[in-house]
């Protein structure tokens, strides 16, 4: 089974088939050639942030959809743990360590040859995952048959830890979540007022007309947010709801930082996703007090996303319309973030391993979040747009239940039963 693409889900993909004896031809380009987002030579390399999301798995809907994950074998699941960093209760990682041990399993797979490779043209059978990112002969082949939409995305800065002023930030997880492992920058009303002048002044990369347009408002950059109102801001990435400066007070602005890896070396701020020119993220992240003197050890920056018009395209198995064995997987598949497209991925290997194995594939319900988003990305709509995992997906249950808590843990034991169906038809443990 050829499997193009060594991100998250074209790993999660070959990993699955290969650990229960499928032979896999994985084919990637790196290292002889990198996307302008990449930079390692390492398989399921994170570009954007180093956070998962939550982990609350009867609180969340990303939480829910990690533990489905892992009830299915998932190596990103098993990679993250072990690259876990402190990060209140999200799930954070050390991006190398993470990456590295990724690679590692794959590559101790006796039943996954790796392929250093540029794919130019769509294969007959396999899975396609080669990300938002894809390009050349191969993204020409993928356009000229079934059409593709474009959207860009940012990423946010990354500031080295030695260079935040520690007297201008207080430590702690909102609702005191977690082990108190973000670095909170209080900021006055005045000093908001002044950076969110600045942000909205400040000189940006230039863009097409067309990428404009196609901002997706999951990846909105801060200061396309800070338009939409002078509070805008103070209501999502700077609100200070839930957090305390120590001494009972609430700041009127805060920006959180939070670890980019094991040693608490660097720290990325969050939601912070910009476009602005790098000079300007300096001049402008600076006026935040703990950001005065800080060091930035990575812009943020704007590339590229890619996705098919799936509705039209895919089946909720992730298979082509009309060919059963070709199946895409990832973030070109229309489902929008690391673990989402982590686990189309898994779910292709999944139903490629199902029907390599004589079954016919099994979709899981929309009652689990698997299913939710299979059937989300097949289903007809003519303004489909990339989705994350959300509660809004899962088919309705319990209306009688009022409180959202025991309503949350209802629906994940619900989505969970609906795993252990799906592990029992593939008869996996």
């Amino acid at each position: 089974m050829k499997v193009i693409g060594a991100g998250l889900a074209g790993c999660e993909a070959a990993y699955f088939l290969g650990m229960r004896g499928i032979d896999v031809e994985l084919v990637e380009m790196k290292p002889r050639k990198f996307t302008p987002a990449h930079k390692s030579a390492d398989f399921a390399e994170l570009v954007c942030s180093n956070s998962l999301k939550s982990d609350d798995v009867f609180g969340n809907a990303c939480g829910l959809l990690k533990e489905e994950m892992r009830r299915l074998g998932s190596v990103t699941m098993a990679a993250a743990e072990v690259a876990r960093v402190p990060a209140g209760g999200a799930l954070a990682v050390d991006r190398e360590l993470f990456s590295a041990y990724v690679t590692g399993r794959i590559r101790a797979c006796k039943h996954i040859r790796v392929v250093c490779a540029e794919a130019d043209a769509l294969p007959r059978e396999g899975i396609v995952a080669t990300g938002p990112l894809t390009e050349g002969g191969l993204y020409a082949d993928i356009e000229r048959t079934f059409g593709a939409l474009h959207f860009y995305d940012a990423s946010a800065p990354i500031v080295s830890a030695d260079s935040i002023d520690k007297t201008n930030v207080f430590q702690g997880d909102r609702y005191g979540k977690g082990t108190g492992d973000y670095l909170n920058c209080p900021l006055t009303e005045e000093e908001y007022r002044r950076f969110v002048a600045e942000l909205l002044s400040a000189e940006r990369a230039e863009l097409h007309s067309f990428e404009k347009r196609e901002i997706f408002e999951g990846c909105m950059p801060i200061e396309v947010m800070a338009s939409r109102g002078r509070d805008t801001l103070r209501f999502g990435t700077f609100k200070p709801v839930g957090l305390s400066d120590g001494q009972g007070r609430r700041p009127y602005a805060v920006l959180q930082l939070r670890k980019e890896n094991a040693a608490g070396t660097s720290y990325g701020l969050v939601g912070c996703q910009t476009n602005l020119k790098f000079g300007e993220q300096k001049r402008v992240f600076s006026m935040i007090p703990a950001l005065a003197h800080a060091e930035f050890l990575r812009y943020g920056v704007m590339h590229r996303n890619t996705y098919l018009q799936s509705p039209d395209v895919l089946n909720a198995d992730f298979s082509v319309k009309g060919n059963p064995m070709l199946f895409f997987a990832g973030q070109i598949t229309g489902v929008e973030g690391y673990v989402e497209s982590a686990a189309s991925g898994l779910l292709a290997g999944i139903h490629a391993y199902a029907v390599l194995s004589g079954k016919e594939p099994y979709v899981p319900e929309d009652t689990s979040m698997c299913g939710a988003l299979s059937r989300y990305i097949a289903a007809p709509n003519p303004h489909f747009e990339p989705m994350n995992a959300n509660y809004g997906i899962l088919r309705a249950g319990f209306g009688t239940v009022r409180d959202k808590q025991e309503k949350r843990r209802l629906l994940a034991e619900r989505a969970l039963g609906e795993i252990e169906r799906l592990k029992r038809y593939l008869q996996i443990e």
